[in-house]
């Protein structure tokens, strides 16, 4: 089973993963660096992998073991929480707060094409791992994966417009 694609307008922020107690309440896995993005109030996509999307108004939100519980409007029993297990939970992309410069969102990260300061091409960008003191770039060529620290003194350059990043790649990581 092939997970839905997002909507070109719409970004996946999480993925429901099990109901909580009786009343509705769904235990989510966040993409998201901060559940912030999960505004009571604000409207949220539901997409199963069978192809169907409805739009929930989010009741509530709280951190919960190493996930989250979420409390959608209009879900109020556990048997309607099940048939949601397995969804992807999207937000229009609109609706993102702006970012300083120079600071970017992951899915505007991931699929950039790497390269070293002297041109020599790395890969592509695949995943970002959060590991708590800087992130890691997890980016991919056809004969390797090379995890690039997320540093000032690393990266050098993103151009979202060219798809690319240069990168001064730290010793031991040279090819």
């Amino acid at each position: 089973m092939s997970k839905p694609e997002p909507k070109k307008d719409r970004l996946p922020i999480g993925k429901i993963v099990g109901v909580h107690g009786v009343k509705g309440t769904l235990k989510i896995h966040s993409y998201a660096e901060s559940l912030k993005i999960f505004q009571p109030g604000a409207m949220i996509s539901v997409s199963t992998a069978d192809g169907k999307e409805k739009d929930f108004e989010i009741g509530w939100i709280k951190p919960h073991s190493r996930g989250a519980l979420l409390a959608l409007n209009n879900i109020s029993d556990r048997d309607q929480a099940k048939t949601l297990v397995g969804a992807e939970l999207q937000i229009e992309r609109a609706t993102l707060p702006e970012l300083d410069n120079g600071v970017f969102y992951w899915y505007e990260l991931i699929g950039l094409q790497v390269f070293t300061i002297d041109d020599r091409y790395v890969g592509r960008l695949e995943s970002i791992i959060e590991t708590g003191a800087n992130d890691v770039y997890v980016v991919k060529n056809e004969d390797r994966e090379i995890l690039i620290p997320a540093l000032e003194s690393v990266v050098q350059t993103i151009d979202i417009e060219a798809n690319s990043m240069r990168v001064d790649l730290p010793d031991g990581l040279e090819e």
